[in-house]
């Protein structure tokens, strides 16, 4: 078990507190929005000196011969904290087919990585589970098209009507689909209809239920994105509030928006983001068609499965990861899973310690080698990252 040292990622929506409590750093007073812990090329964590994408290039058995054979000489997750004060743009993730075929074209047309217009970053796709530390709300796939119709139809905006009557002519995810790209527009008429729908909005913010929630959406969106058109799309999905321990896993082509709250996130080792509104950069359309499921569905909490005292496995059908909370105590010592691959370890409260001697505090973490056994005692809460495998 050796101490790694991760990267924070100051973005704009961050918060101030979160992460510098978490990690009992003092706070500079920046937004910090999140802290990685991994090999991306982008911001890799540091064991013993040593990068850890290079540690893995080198000692690719570090990572586990499972890991190895289906994903290359990789780790093949990021585990992150994410502490959201400001919505994050409209977004969704594209598959491993989808991702190599992108970056394979975009390569192919001599778009540099750094191009702001350019949508594949890498070949990898980037299914996600984010696990809530604290009450966290979010946007997540698309709600039933009736029943969007029915909550624009309240607001009784005869122009609103009449921007999403395909929910109720053409139904399903040919509608959604539909109204969706039209939000997109960035026509004057649109900012208009915008301003007047939150307005009517603001009248009804207080209210119980469905309704009330659909119009903070807009009231809070337009707080932080004023006029932005992409707010109605993101009215078409469904909002909300997860509590500590819930968690969402959030598939390839699943549209989705985290708006408030801090968590802790794991994903497929990538940086591919295909942005559908709410925010100022660039927005491939063509793509974003191509990659979003518009199948209208419900959200679907993951809950914690129990594998051993101390144990809770949170459980996803991706390859690239899989993520306990371990929190041994008094009396409970905990022996970590996936012993033949190569794992990170992070602790958010109180003080673990392994065989050795080592002991990890909060806000430190460690990196464990692929056939190396841990055993943890002390008394803290802990995630542990591990290939999906």
């Amino acid at each position: 078990m050796q101490p790694m040292a991760g990267t924070i990622q100051n973005y704009v929506w961050g918060s101030t507190t979160a992460i510098a409590e978490i990690l009992g750093h003092e706070q500079t007073g920046e937004p910090q929005a999140e802290y990685w812990l991994g090999a991306h090329r982008s911001a890799p964590s540091v064991v013993a000196g040593q990068r850890l994408d290079t540690l893995v290039a080198e000692h690719p058995e570090v990572v586990g011969q499972a890991s190895v054979e289906r994903f290359g000489p990789v780790l093949p997750y990021l585990l992150k904290i994410l502490a959201a004060n400001q919505p994050l743009s409209l977004q969704a993730h594209p598959s491993r087919e989808q991702a190599e075929t992108g970056f394979a074209r975009e390569n192919a047309a001599g778009v540099e990585l750094t191009d702001p217009t350019r949508t594949y970053k890498d070949d990898w796709p980037k299914p996600e589970l984010m696990l809530a530390l604290t009450p966290f709300d979010a946007l997540c796939g698309f709600r039933e098209p009736l029943r969007t119709a029915e909550l624009f139809e309240q607001l009784g905006i005869a122009q609103l009507d009449q921007m999403v009557a395909p929910l109720r002519l053409r139904r399903g995810a040919a509608g959604l689909a539909e109204v969706f790209l039209d939000a997109l527009g960035r026509d004057e008429a649109h900012q208009g209809l915008v301003d007047e729908t939150v307005a009517r909005c603001l009248v009804h913010a207080n209210e119980e239920g469905e309704f009330g929630d659909f119009c903070r959406t807009a009231v809070m969106l337009d707080e932080f994105y004023p006029g932005d058109s992409s707010i109605l799309a993101a009215l078409m999905m469904n909002r909300f509030t997860m509590q500590p321990g819930d968690g969402i896993y959030l598939p390839a082509g699943n549209m989705h928006a985290y708006l408030k709250g801090t968590g802790i996130e794991i994903m497929a080792n990538s940086d591919n983001v295909l942005r559908g509104g709410l925010t100022t950069k660039h927005i491939d359309v063509d793509e974003l068609v191509a990659v979003v499921d518009f199948d209208a569905a419900p959200v679907e909490l993951v809950h914690g499965v129990q594998e051993a005292p101390g144990l809770l496995h949170y459980p996803t059908p991706a390859p690239e990861f899989s993520l306990w909370l371990v929190e041994p105590s008094d009396g409970v010592e905990v022996e970590l899973p996936a012993t033949a691959a190569g794992r990170v370890l992070l602790v958010v409260d109180g003080e673990v310690r392994d065989a050795a001697g080592t002991r990890l505090g909060k806000g430190e973490s460690a990196f464990i080698t692929a056939g190396e056994a841990v055993t943890l005692s002390g008394s803290g809460t802990c995630f542990l990252a591990a290939p999906g495998l």
